[in-house]
């Protein structure tokens, strides 16, 4: 066993026990989940979740699709494939790390999955209307999302000027924010807070935190008002989002 003497790590507080970054969107009608991270299993276990209607991919990184064996669950009690969706980019992954559940011959009790390859179109899940976003993170394409007036975006450091404006107008954003120093491949507590303000979005919740960016309460009382950080188990009304 590895000991961590860090004050993140040994916070009794509730908001400082972080586990990998995921979403859920729902309506009335409608769920969805925003990356299968190696917590997968557990996140919907502790959520209550027992349905689900598809799952949506911002790009292949373990800690974003490791979990997608445990939609077996899901096809067991439904009788129907999972619908997912993803870029040509994690589409590859997912068919490579999951090979078994794409082979033509099938055996009883693997993931049932039905792809769909998401473009730059704009697409239905159910009674939610789904944008893609493109942003980079370092090299890489990442795919953020727009569901009405909230937008999620995660693993990214840089978004090119055509596509902040599919951002701008939203109420809500959910947007990483790696730490305070500055990272290759991540915006940086102040970078996110300087995109915020720039995008003038009214409120917004900061995700894909690392151990590095020290106890939860420290830092919510150094952010300007209407951002903070985000933390498990965090709900809101995109109507009603108050920080």
């Amino acid at each position: 066993m590895i000991a961590c003497g860090c004050r993140v790590c040994t916070s009794p507080y509730s908001k400082d026990k972080r586990l990998r970054s995921s979403v859920m969107i729902e309506s009335a009608t409608t769920r969805i989940v925003v990356d299968t991270t190696p917590d997968f299993r557990y996140q919907m276990l502790r959520t209550e979740t027992k349905t689900l209607d598809a799952i949506i991919y911002t790009h292949p990184h373990k800690d974003h699709i490791a979990g997608l064996d445990d939609v077996r669950a899901y096809n067991f009690f439904s009788g129907n494939p999972m619908d997912i969706y993803a870029n040509y980019l994690t589409e590859e992954a997912l068919r490579r790390d999951f090979y078994y559940a794409f082979e033509d011959k099938r055996y009883p009790g693997i993931p049932e999955l039905n792809m769909h390859t998401i473009t730059d179109s704009d697409f239905m899940v159910g009674d939610i209307l789904v944008q893609p976003i493109s942003v980079w993170h370092l090299r890489m394409p990442v795919l953020g999302f727009r569901f009405g007036n909230f937008v999620y975006i995660t693993d990214a450091n840089r978004i090119d000027e055509n596509e902040k404006s599919k951002i701008r107008g939203a109420e809500v954003i959910v947007l990483n924010a790696l730490r305070k120093e500055k990272h290759i491949s991540h915006f940086n507590l102040e970078e996110a807070v300087a995109l915020v303000q720039e995008l003038e979005i009214p409120t917004a919740w900061f995700t894909h935190i690392s151990h590095q960016m020290g106890l939860h309460s420290e830092v919510n009382e150094t952010l300007p008002k209407g951002i903070a950080l985000a933390h498990d188990g965090l709900q809101f009304d995109v109507k009603n989002p108050s920080v």
